[in-house]
């Protein structure tokens, strides 16, 4: 029997321990932390698909053959805000500029840029596997079977006897790494913007980034006091980055794209066409979204 206490006091608890975290003001701590808690969750995951029948034939197809069911577009712009959180490309930014690599010479801007690019690359496609993961243990698990799923605790208990107990508590497992590892960056992205604003650098002893740390957390756990609906709390949250993610997108990509912010290192043409043309698909997705909520 998995050991239960209410959403309210889980927060708080989740709360504390990402305080904690930060007021170690380690980034290869917190860098490590965030691993462990992202291999837990990929590893459970790839468990959940090892003993689960998948039609991977169907599955293939759906990759590379997008589709957009009826009433669909809620749970697609989820899956993006969740996968692509806007937040952390403002932390993203802050932990590469806390390195100072522009202070090092250029022949270790372009070193360190490439390092970068595999970075991003390797977080996004883990990600996406991650993500993709969870999509297909919910279509066969439920859907497959017709079963709507309206709160965490009754996709824990359907799981136990279609596939077993162990799957049930793995699946617990992997929902409670990813809410601290979340909830750890979503602070620090918090502090770091804050900080940003008053041309500050992302650190605990100084009160703004405190203060957005705060702001952060308490925000979060107000709302879920407030929350009559946990579950559709958490799809609403997710839909909320995706909905926000457009603002980011063309402002990172104007950003990056000035040679007076970037010098040599400013985007070529070519991306910059590339840039906005993704941005522009994330944005008339984000407007399909909010046309069918209307």
């Amino acid at each position: 029997m998995l050991f239960r206490i209410p959403i309210a006091a889980g927060s708080v608890i989740t709360s504390v321990f990402a305080a904690l975290m930060l007021l170690s003001n380690s980034y290869k701590r917190l860098e490590m932390w965030i691993m462990v808690f992202v291999s837990i969750i990929g590893i459970s995951f790839l468990f959940e698909l090892s003993i689960i029948d998948i039609k991977w034939g169907e599955a293939l197809k759906g990759l590379f053959v997008p589709q957009f069911p009826s009433g669909s577009i809620t749970v697609i712009m989820g899956v993006l805000g969740a996968v692509v959180m806007p937040h952390n490309l403002f932390l993203h930014s802050e932990v590469i500029q806390s390195r100072k690599w522009n202070l090092q010479g250029e022949q270790v801007i372009n070193k360190q840029l490439k390092y970068e690019f595999m970075d991003t690359l390797t977080a996004m496609i883990i990600g996406w596997i991650i993500n993709s993961a969870m999509i297909l243990v919910a279509a066969s698990v439920f859907n497959s079977r017709g079963i709507s799923v309206t709160e965490l605790q009754q996709a824990q208990n359907t799981l136990r006897p279609i596939v077993g107990s162990a799957a049930a508590v793995i699946f617990a497992l992997a929902l409670l790494a990813a809410g601290l590892a979340s909830s750890v960056t979503a602070a620090m992205a918090g502090g770091s913007i804050l900080a940003g604003l008053y041309n500050k650098p992302l650190e605990i002893s100084d009160r703004h980034t405190r203060c957005g740390v705060g702001i952060t957390l308490c925000g979060a756990m107000l709302i879920i006091f407030l929350l009559k609906d946990p579950f559709k709390g958490l799809l609403w949250s997710q839909i909320a980055l995706s909905v926000q993610l457009p603002w980011t997108i063309f402002g990172l990509v104007y950003l990056t794209s000035s040679k007076k912010v970037m010098g040599k290192f400013a985007n070529s043409t070519r991306n910059k066409i590339a840039l906005f043309l993704m941005a522009a698909i994330v944005t008339a997705l984000n407007i399909k979204l909010i046309v069918d909520s209307i």
